[in-house]
Formats: C-alpha cells, sequence, structure tokens
C-alpha cells in the first residue's frame, strides 16, 4: 500500500504540473483576447476554467496522498507553512508557497463579484509566481529529478508557457493603436429596432 501512495503521489504531482502549465497558457491567451485555431473566446475561457478545476483536483489528490504516505513525511503544517518540512524544506517550502498562492487565486476567483475585476486581475498575477514556485519544487522535490523522463516534462512545460509569453508580448507589439469607443448596450425594446 505504501509504494502504491508513493507512486500515486508523484504521478499527481507530475500531472498537476502539465495542467498547471496548460492553465497558465490557456490563462495567457484569454488575457489576450485571441481566440485559439478552432476555437472561439468563450470556448478558450471556458477551457482555462475547466482545466484549473482539473488542476485543483489533482493537486488535492496530490497533497492528500502524500499526507498519508509514511514515507514522503509531510505534516499537516508543512501543506501551510512553507520551508519547515523535514524532507528537502528549500524544494518542499516552494511546492507549500505554490500551494497557498492557488488558495489564493481560488479565493480571489470564487469571490470575483464581491472585490471587483480590477483587484481580482490583480491577485491573479499571483500564478506567475505559482507557476514557476510549482516548478521549481518538482524538480527539486521529487525523487525522479535526475531522470530525463520528468526533464522533457519539464523542458516541454516550460517551452509551452514560454512560447505563450512571447507570442502575448510580441503580438501586442503588431496590435494597432485604435480607440474603441464603448457603446451602451440598448435599453428595453429600443435596440432591437
Amino acid at each position: 500500500m505504501t509504494d502504491a501512495l508513493w507512486y500515486f503521489g508523484r504521478g499527481t504531482g507530475v500531472t498537476v504540473l502539465v495542467l498547471f502549465s496548460l492553465v497558465v497558457v490557456l490563462g495567457i491567451v484569454t488575457r489576450s483576447g485571441q481566440p485559439l485555431p478552432g476555437l472561439p473566446r468563450f470556448a478558450v475561457a471556458a477551457l482555462h476554467r475547466t482545466v484549473s478545476l482539473a488542476a485543483l483536483a489533482f493537486l488535492t489528490l496530490h497533497v492528500l496522498t502524500l499526507l498519508l504516505d509514511p514515507y514522503a513525511q509531510l505534516r499537516l503544517e508543512d501543506v501551510v507553512l512553507p520551508f519547515r518540512a523535514a524532507y528537502r524544506p528549500a524544494w518542499q517550502g516552494l511546492g507549500t508557497v505554490a500551494l497557498d498562492l492557488v488558495v489564493l487565486l481560488v479565493a480571489s476567483s470564487l469571490l470575483r463579484q464581491r472585490i471587483g475585476v480590477r483587484a481580482w486581475r490583480w491577485l491573479h498575477w499571483a500564478a506567475y509566481l505559482c507557476w514557476p514556485a510549482a516548478v521549481a519544487h518538482a524538480i527539486g522535490t521529487g525523487t525522479d529529478r535526475h531522470s530525463g523522463w520528468l526533464l522533457t516534462v519539464v523542458v516541454a512545460c516550460a517551452g509551452a508557457v514560454g512560447a505563450a509569453g512571447i507570442w502575448r508580448l510580441v503580438g501586442r507589439s503588431f496590435e494597432p493603436d485604435i480607440p474603441v469607443a464603448r457603446v451602451p448596450p440598448p435599453t428595453g425594446l429600443a435596440g432591437l429596432w
């Protein structure tokens, strides 16, 4: 049973890394306002939310599995307070920081209507801190950190996020500076005629 928990914990950790990388890429694309080939903008935003929820589910499984695994020696306080773990405290602490930032992202998303879009957007910038902390955690904490397959996964994730970031920055420089007039929505049936 212990081996099963250990393998499941490692597997869910790698899955979380891939899913959160995809979340960051989709978030960059969503924020750009550009559609993906074959997907309208609203579908990109919906996919971003759906993949975020899947990543959150796998993150929960990852943490719970390692809390139950006696080999991992993860304590409940290690999940909340960074850099206090018995095993590789610096690398584990980065995972805890990433988890804490994910909690902030989820909470701000759930409270988006109450805190306003501007505050939500400002808090959502925490994703750009969360993702590199999670990548560093995966490289430094995992027992597979020297294996070629994990390094391939990490490089692919970093490449995807980096490419999306470059695409976003380069795409901005080619956007024309055309002022967009805001038109108020029609009231009543007047807008239909």
